[in-house]
């Protein structure tokens, strides 16, 4: 290929530091067309198969190389029902660009950001995909309206049923609301993509806490629901369990990315939820909502943001595009290194203990193993965002006994069917947090065997 893959334009590194504008500007027309050119349509095309949600890229590809740009859209909005939100989020060098045969001598072909171009094209233009559904009448109910929850109600919509999705909190979007930041994901595009959804005929319902408000037994029993979607996700954070984890001035990542993205405490005074970092703040973690959680200290007004992570520069977990960002945001990296015990005064915290690492072979990850070296350095801090992993909220186990999880809280499902007839799950709830695009899938398949047991009950 003489043709090198375009780069997109991005905002300047130090002045975007003050602000929670979008950091990555996207490809103009002609952009997408030279990256679409890089295309070689094999014949086997293994991006595809690569994908969660099998969008068929080289069609899409093919038509906006004929300047194409409304059918092009069409051909990925059939797959995915976010392609404005997927372009921007989704691991693509992990899977469908990972695939992509031009990796062998080169560089993929930049398929996020054309998935990008046109979810943004869609939105901007108000296209509106002419769809035809036959309704037949059965009402099904969808707990969560994050991805996976939108995928599936979305899915079932089409297939004709009455969709109803409840969301736990005020607003719609799930983690693309209250876990993603603006510089990342522009709140107004997930609210237009959701609108599109809506505008499909889904009924959504806000502030109904499914396991509390209402519970599962009675969505099926009193609601008359013929089936029910559990695509709650995993917003329950992992605790380190070490000495001073209660400090104030501990945080951790999902409430406290919920604080600002939700609940707007960036606009403080006119939003009344502060959220008090100081200038030094230490962040836990090596991954995505580690990155999402440092980027954003920084925006907050910290003038040290460093990232402790008990392994290698290569072992990140994070997106590239995000670990690169961070760094050209002067986020510190100090890794090899494992927090031990939080020292504080009068129960505030003011410095973190580290044990000092080593790897070692390789663990069931492909990664090597953290190995302790009994030394240890601590470090000044005002605060601390713990930043490792989340599980799903216990609050459906509690209130349905019937239903049965494994060690970690996720649910079970054979062909995402629960213990509980006619009760499906997918996404984060059963896999734990993982990607966008992967929760998707989960929705988007669950819908078939949905769809499949409604019909064997007639």
């Amino acid at each position: 290929m003489k043709q090198s893959r375009i780069k997109m334009n991005v905002l300047d590194s130090v002045k975007r530091q003050s602000n929670f504008e979008e950091v990555a500007c996207g490809f103009t027309l002609d952009e997408s067309k030279l990256e679409a050119s890089r295309c070689l349509d094999c014949k086997n095309p293994r991006c595809v198969d690569a994908c969660p949600v099998h969008i068929d890229i080289p069609k899409f590809i093919k038509e906006i190389l004929s300047n194409d740009i409304e059918n092009a859209y069409f051909t990925l909005y059939n797959d995915n029902i976010l392609p404005a939100i997927c372009g921007r989020v989704c691991p693509q060098e992990k899977q469908c660009e990972g695939a992509c045969i031009l990796n062998v001598k080169g560089e993929s072909v930049s398929i996020g950001a054309l998935e990008r171009y046109l979810g943004d094209y869609a939105l901007s233009n108000d296209l509106v995909k002419e769809e035809t559904i036959s309704n037949n009448g059965i009402k099904i109910a969808v707990v969560g309206s994050g991805p996976s929850g939108i995928s599936n109600a979305a899915s079932m919509r089409r297939l004709g049923y009455d969709v109803t999705v409840y969301e736990a909190l005020h607003e719609y979007g799930g983690v693309l609301k209250y876990g993603i930041p603006d510089f990342r994901l522009p709140k107004t595009i997930v609210e237009q993509e959701i609108n599109k959804v809506k505008d499909l005929g889904v009924k959504f319902e806000k502030n109904v806490l499914i396991g509390k408000s209402i519970t599962i037994d009675q969505l099926k029993e009193d609601y008359d629901y013929k089936a029910v979607f559990i695509g709650s996700g995993a917003g329950l954070p992992s605790a380190l369990n070490i000495a001073g984890e209660n400090f104030s001035g501990v945080y951790y990542a999902n409430e406290f990315l919920t604080r600002v993205n939700l609940m707007k405490s960036r606009d403080f005074p006119h939003n009344p939820t502060p959220v008090k970092i100081g200038s030094n703040v230490a962040v836990v973690g090596g991954g995505n909502v580690a990155m999402d959680a440092a980027r954003t200290a920084k925006r907050l007004g910290a003038k040290n943001v460093f990232i402790l992570y008990r392994r290698d520069m290569e072992s990140l977990p994070a997106r590239l595009e995000e670990i690169h960002h961070a760094i050209e945001e002067d986020i510190d990296f100090r890794l090899l290194r494992n927090p031990v015990e939080f020292i504080g005064e009068n129960y505030i915290v003011k410095r973190v203990k580290c044990e000092i690492m080593e790897l070692g072979e390789k663990d069931s990850s492909g990664r090597r193993r953290p190995m302790p070296t009994g030394n240890y350095i601590t470090f000044d801090i005002d605060s601390c965002i713990i930043s490792i992993g989340q599980k799903p909220n216990p609050i459906l186990k509690k209130s349905t006994l019937d239903l049965e999880t494994d060690k970690w809280g996720r649910i079970v499902v054979n062909d995402f069917q629960t213990s509980i007839p006619g009760v499906f799950a997918g996404g984060d709830v059963v896999s734990g947090a993982a990607t966008v695009i992967l929760a998707m899938g989960a929705g988007k398949d669950a819908s078939i065997y949905m769809d499949k047991y409604i019909k064997n009950l007639q």
